[in-house]
């Protein structure tokens, strides 16, 4: 295809101009929305709106959402009707209670009939606005050249959103703060797969829900925390002590078009299986559709990130603010290993855990990803409390 600032279709532009029905029976209501209360821990956000001036909603469809340092809040139209006045710019920083919009209440609003309906006759024909060529009101483009005789416009530069911003402080923060040190691991996944092959029907007519890897690798993250409780204590900076936890809140990654969210699965510690996948699995749709809360996400006391959903094979992931530990799974890739003296094919992970020196030593770090690592060779430790 053409660049189409170097090369127009045409400087010719016809405006369709619409007519909507109006009638002094029907004057309904315009009301102002506000920005909804946020959470304790954000105080403002900025609006990207879904909806313009002049757009008929429904009761309750987004009108736009506001982008806050950890989530988006969506906000609903309160009523069926005709917006007519947008109070914040797109991008405008917001606080709540501030006005976001106004709207003409009404179902006569919201089903406003096109002209279509209307007679022909009251119904002046389309304006024909001829404009200067484009090349007068815009400046060409640089384009690289190819081979095929086709153009590539250069990329324009665009803003990042507040989460984002969020996740770069918070990850150069970690840097700054945590002395981080990564220990590694290979997991031999042939029991866990065999289980799971065995097993999956079975588990899928009685829970309702898939069974999959990540679930073995949270309970044997729980398992192992418990038994190393350093990996999950935090260093509390304000006091300079260490707190240390009886219970097992484990942040799994997602990642979302808008950048990585960490939703917490709570008291793993108490949890089987299947509470587990039917866990990941909430939080997962709750983050494709954007609708996970701030209390979603915090509060966690140990990170799993899975690179291996993408091919990922090797990494070392950085620990997730105020937490000490995060453990990194990879892709599960058939390699060449020693079994019983001889040169076998197994299907074999790479697993990774970076830990905060200043709390966590090495021997507690090796003994914890070596108690993964045998939870998730063999599941039947779990059962001997091993």
């Amino acid at each position: 295809p053409l660049c189409f600032r170097c090369e127009p279709p045409s400087s010719i532009v016809v405006f369709h101009i619409r007519y909507f029905k109006t009638s002094t029976a029907h004057r309904e209501e315009v009301v102002t929305v506000n920005t909804p209360p946020f959470s304790e821990s954000i105080t403002e956000g900025d609006v990207r709106w879904e909806k313009a001036v002049g757009d008929t909603v429904k009761e309750d469809e987004v009108v736009c959402e506001i982008e806050t340092d950890k989530t988006s809040l969506q906000v609903p139209s309160p009523a069926a009707g005709v917006i007519t006045e947008l109070l914040v710019p797109d991008g405008g920083r917001v606080e709540a209670g501030n006005p976001l919009f106004k709207l003409k209440k009404g179902a006569a609003a919201a089903n406003a009939t096109p002209a279509a309906d209307v007679p022909a006759a009251a119904a002046p024909p389309p304006t024909m606005v001829a404009l200067p060529p484009v090349a007068a009101q815009v400046k060409p483009c640089t384009c690289i050249q190819l081979t095929t005789n086709r153009f590539v416009s250069l990329f324009v530069q665009v803003k990042m959103n507040r989460m984002r911003l969020r996740i770069a402080q918070r990850l150069k923060e970690a840097q700054q703060t945590c002395a981080m040190l990564t220990t590694f691991n290979e997991i031999d996944m042939s029991n866990i797969q065999e289980m799971r092959k065995l097993h999956k029907d079975a588990f899928l007519k009685r829970h309702n829900i898939k069974l999959g890897f990540t679930s073995a690798f949270v309970k044997a993250s729980a398992h192992a925390l418990m038994d190393q409780p350093s990996v999950n204590g935090v260093i509390d900076d304000t006091t300079k002590e260490i707190v240390y936890r009886d219970y097992v809140d484990i942040s799994v990654a997602v990642a979302t078009p808008k950048g990585l969210v960490v939703p917490v699965i709570r008291n793993v510690e108490t949890m089987n299986f299947a509470d587990i996948e039917k866990s990941i699995n909430g939080l997962g749709e709750k983050a494709r559709n954007n609708v996970l809360a701030v209390e979603d996400m915090d509060g966690g006391t140990f990170t799993i990130s899975n690179g291996g959903v993408f091919g990922s094979m090797f990494g070392t992931p950085i620990i997730n603010p105020p937490q000490s530990a995060i453990l990194g799974m990879h892709g599960i890739f058939d390699r060449p290993v020693a079994i019983g003296g001889k040169v076998e094919i197994r299907p074999m992970m790479y697993v990774a855990l970076t830990y905060d020196h200043r709390l966590v030593d090495g021997r507690e770090a090796v003994t914890f990803l070596r108690k993964i690592k045998s939870v998730v060779e063999d599941p039947r430790v779990l059962l001997l409390d091993m």
